[in-house]
């Protein structure tokens, strides 16, 4: 995500929110857009995209008009031995970022994958090849019902 947010400031966003669970990383962020970038458009969130009422409370409070999803278990070793949160997070995390797109009417949804999920062979695959079939199915369902090809 750090690497679309620095191309992204090119563009000079209104606002860039960085949502994560990860303290220090956010950090890190924080101080290179400041101090490498002279960039200040932009808020702290932390936060878990499994977790659906924060996720809710942050399209509410900011309502984006563009999402780029990159969060995600990426360690195929610690997801082999940790099967559950790759689940929680990669794929349930992905739905509720997904409908809160949908529900608040973001213009452009944009999920970072891996090529890892073209022929899963582990636990970190498969989690990030359910999670696109599931933005796939979310898509056309919303294309035919509501005319909404943004995903």
């Amino acid at each position: 995500g750090s690497e679309i947010v620095r191309q992204l400031i090119s563009f000079n966003p209104k606002t860039i929110i960085l949502f994560d669970q990860a303290e220090s990383p956010l950090y890190d962020m924080e101080l290179d857009l400041q101090e490498k970038f002279n960039f200040y458009n932009f808020e702290i969130v932390i936060g878990n995209i499994a977790d659906e009422y924060r996720v809710k409370r942050l399209f509410e409070a900011f309502k984006p008009s563009i999402v780029f999803h990159a969060a995600a278990y990426k360690h195929v070793p610690m997801m082999e031995n940790n099967p559950t949160e790759a689940l929680r997070t990669n794929i349930m995390g992905t739905k509720i970022i997904a409908d809160a797109s949908n529900e608040y009417k973001v213009e452009q949804f944009v999920m970072v994958s891996t090529d890892k999920a073209v022929n899963p062979t582990n636990v970190m695959g498969a989690s990030k090849r359910l999670a696109e079939l599931i933005l796939q199915g979310l898509a056309e369902r919303l294309r035919t019902a509501a005319g909404w090809p943004r995903l």
